[in-house]
C-alpha cells in the first residue's frame, strides 16, 4: 500500500477519534492540573473564601479590592519556600504572589482548611 493511502487512512482514524474525545469531554468541568502551582491555586479558588478582620483592613490601606484578590488566586505564583507550613487549627499557609489592577505586586497569606479557605493578611513589598 502506497505512503499517501496510509497517510489518509491515518487521517480518517486520528479525525474520527478527535470527534469522539471532544464529544466525551465538552460541557464537563474537567482541568489539566499537573504543576503544584496550578493544583494549589485550584484548590483554594473552588472552597469558599473567607476574609479576616485584619486582610480587610490591610486591603483597604494597600488599596487592593476582591478583583484583585481573585485575579491573584487565578494567575498568581505559590512561593512554596514559605508555604505548606501547618498553621493551628489544622490549616495550612500558603503564600502567594500577585498583582493588583495597577500592576503592583501583593503578596497573600492564605490559610487552607479542609472545607474553606480564610485570607489573613494582604501586603505590598
Amino acid at each position: 500500500m502506497r505512503f499517501r493511502y496510509r497517510f489518509a487512512y491515518y487521517l480518517v482514524g486520528f479525525t474520527l477519534g478527535l470527534f469522539f474525545v471532544t464529544a466525551v469531554f465538552i460541557g464537563k468541568d474537567t482541568r489539566c492540573n499537573y504543576f503544584p502551582n496550578a493544583r494549589v491555586l485550584n484548590n483554594l479558588r473552588t472552597k469558599p473564601f473567607e476574609f479576616s478582620d485584619q486582610a480587610i483592613a490591610q486591603m483597604k490601606q494597600c488599596q487592593v479590592d476582591s478583583t484583585d484578590i481573585k485575579n491573584s488566586l487565578t494567575y498568581g505564583d505559590v512561593d512554596f519556600d514559605q508555604s505548606n507550613i501547618p498553621v493551628e487549627k489544622g490549616g495550612k499557609k500558603y503564600i502567594i504572589e500577585g498583582r493588583n489592577a495597577q500592576q503592583q505586586k501583593i503578596t497573600l497569606e492564605v490559610i487552607n482548611f479542609e472545607t474553606r479557605a480564610v485570607l489573613a493578611r494582604v501586603t505590598k513589598p
